[in-house]
């Protein structure tokens, strides 16, 4: 791959996080789409929203954002998504998702089809599969995208192993947490260190790429066989949501842009704890901002 501007598309949730504050737009696959745009991807979703307020809201606030919007859907049936947050614990936000939503009804559109035929890398999360009309379309999409991403979201109850097994078995560069690490690696073998966990997800799945994140402490990487690790940057943490949407995006445009992969780790660790400092999941943060940060703690070592 070339360090031209890539095409990414999105595919999955777009909603309304509902804080204790007021309400923020959110969905890690939009989270994700704004974050590349933002680092000078050309960056679209693939979604699903309600002909109501909310939606219309939803729309705008991608547009202000200079997303393409081509391949939103509007349902009349279902209601805009919506999420409800709790953040009695900043460092461990907790969620209701409502059911049904307008995103459970994702359908299969040609445009759609050729636009994932066509880009460098398909991102697409674990929640959208919750929803039997949108698993079938994402299955669609799996089938003709180059490079596909996944981002693990275990947000029970909307999420069952033979759905995460058909996931990574069509998965080329897989991020996710330390809790979501150990969970899924019991279903398939006796869970031991985050290292041989991740080998031998690699190996089961035959996925090259997987990125796991570890809060304060930041983020390990098996790339190739080899791993790297980030330390994570000391910020003072307004809300984490959207932190790991952030990191994934910084590490995607990084890493299809050949950066080294402890470079693309080291930056997408910094992206992650400098959206910790702000309210809401898509706050714009700057290369000079992630630079300075980075400088404070030259952090990543090959391990």
């Amino acid at each position: 791959m070339n360090n031209n501007q890539k095409n990414i598309v999105c595919f999955g949730e777009m909603l309304w996080d509902m804080l204790p504050t007021g309400k923020m737009p959110g969905g890690a696959p939009m989270n994700v789409a704004i974050h590349l745009k933002n680092f000078g991807n050309n960056a679209s979703i693939i979604s699903r929203v309600g002909t109501d307020d909310l939606g219309t809201e939803l729309i705008d606030f991608v547009e202000e954002n200079g997303l393409n919007t081509k391949f939103i859907q509007h349902g009349q049936t279902h209601l805009t998504g919506v999420v409800k947050v709790n953040m009695d614990d900043k460092n461990n936000v907790s969620y209701k998702i409502v059911k049904p939503v307008a995103w459970d009804y994702i359908l299969l559109e040609t445009e759609a089809l050729e636009a994932v035929k066509q880009s460098d890398c398909f991102v697409f999360g674990s929640l959208s599969a919750r929803s039997e009309q949108t698993f079938e379309t994402l299955k669609k999409f799996l089938a003709d995208a180059k490079f596909k991403v996944l981002d693990i979201n275990l947000r029970p109850p909307h999420y069952n192993k033979v759905t995460i097994e058909y996931l990574l078995n069509n998965t080329d560069l897989l991020k996710l947490n330390h809790i979501e690490l150990d969970e899924i690696s019991a279903w398939f073998f006796t869970s031991e260190t985050i290292q041989e966990n991740l080998i031998r997800l690699s190996e089961l799945f035959k996925i090259k790429t997987i990125c796991v994140t570890l809060g304060e402490d930041g983020a390990m990487l098996l790339h190739n066989n080899e791993f790297f690790q980030s330390t994570g940057f000391e910020v003072e943490v307004v809300d984490t949501i959207g932190s790991g949407d952030a990191f994934l995006a910084s590490f995607i445009s990084n890493f299809l842009k050949n950066t080294p992969v402890e470079n693309a780790l080291a930056e997408a660790c910094a992206m992650g704890a400098l959206v910790a400092t702000h309210h809401g999941a898509s706050p714009v943060i700057s290369k000079e901002e992630i630079q300075l940060l980075m400088n404070k703690s030259l952090s990543t070592s090959h391990v």
